[in-house]
């Protein structure tokens, strides 16, 4: 068994009013159990704690042990590409939907957690993935993501011409409304709405996904994640968007080049020991539902 957490970051903010009566239920518990407590600042607005516990989600990286995200999958996407820069471990419980990332029930939030608290828990760790955009070689944004990168027009309903490189090798050139590029992590989320493969999430590979290709042949491909993928538009006349986990929107000119690669930075998923990947996927997905 590991040692217990000693510092505890409480994050997420929530989408729904009812998300608040976790909060103050974690926080009530873990203070009775001598635990030191940060609450991320933005939910000050939300609830009201003691003035000294609020703290940024840099803050809360640098000095608590573990981080309680409570929430869906879009406050943990949000809070993993901050907390990615630090060795924090992170934990999510579902308040939102689907909750792929966020396993921990908000019903049974005590029972689950008070192991982990002690140090019983898996660790599930999750690369991301880094866009970097150059004009004539010059980096002049860049961007992290932990389920995918999203290529599209700026305009709705029009579509794009792309070239891809794998490893600087010219790999193919699509039409399509734009472009998945995601991690294993996302291969649930976005990339599988496009008909992309489920990827288990300790495989070192990445999936490159079209959206609505101008072809019929088109179909996904799954690399191995150390390929560098880079992107040219030479014939595209419409400006882009870059999406970072549908939370951090870049615009790119056509003329502009961008490059996808693994990221250097993780982010330190753990679980309880009762949580099943494949039973959590059959689950979310509806796989053990019987057809008849």
């Amino acid at each position: 068994m590991r040692a217990p957490f000693k510092c505890i970051g409480l994050i997420g903010i929530p989408r729904k009013l009812e998300a608040i009566e976790t909060h103050s239920v974690l926080y009530d518990w873990l203070v009775k159990l001598g635990i030191e407590v940060l609450v991320e600042d933005r939910l000050a607005e939300y609830i009201k704690f003691p003035n000294n516990i609020y703290a940024s989600l840099d803050k809360i990286g640098e000095q608590a042990d573990l981080a309680i995200v409570v929430g869906g999958d879009g406050n943990m996407l949000r809070s993993a590409r901050c907390l990615s820069h630090y060795k924090i471990k992170v934990i999510g419980v579902n308040r939102g939907n689907l909750g792929f990332l966020t396993d921990i029930s908000h019903e049974k939030v005590i029972e689950q957690l008070s192991p982990v608290i002690a140090g019983e828990y898996d660790d599930d760790p999750r690369f991301l993935v880094e866009v970097s955009i150059y004009d004539n070689g010059k980096l002049t944004n860049s961007g992290f993501a932990v389920n995918e990168i999203v290529v599209t027009p700026n305009t709705v309903a029009h579509m794009i011409d792309y070239d891809v490189y794998i490893n600087e090798r010219n790999a193919f050139s699509q039409r399509a409304d734009g472009l998945i590029i995601a991690t294993p992590t996302g291969s649930t989320a976005y990339s599988l709405s496009a008909g992309g493969p489920i990827l288990a999430p300790h495989l070192d590979a990445l999936i490159i996904t079209p959206m609505f290709p101008h072809s019929l042949a088109v179909r996904p491909l799954v690399i191995k994640s150390d390929k560098p993928i880079h992107l040219k538009f030479p014939t595209t006349a419409l400006d882009l968007n870059i999406a970072c986990d549908s939370q951090i929107i870049l615009p790119v000119k056509p003329s502009q080049d961008v490059i996808i690669r693994r990221s250097e930075y993780e982010f330190n998923l753990i679980h309880s020991k009762d949580y099943d990947y494949f039973n959590n996927l059959s689950t979310k997905l509806g796989w053990s539902q019987k057809m008849y």
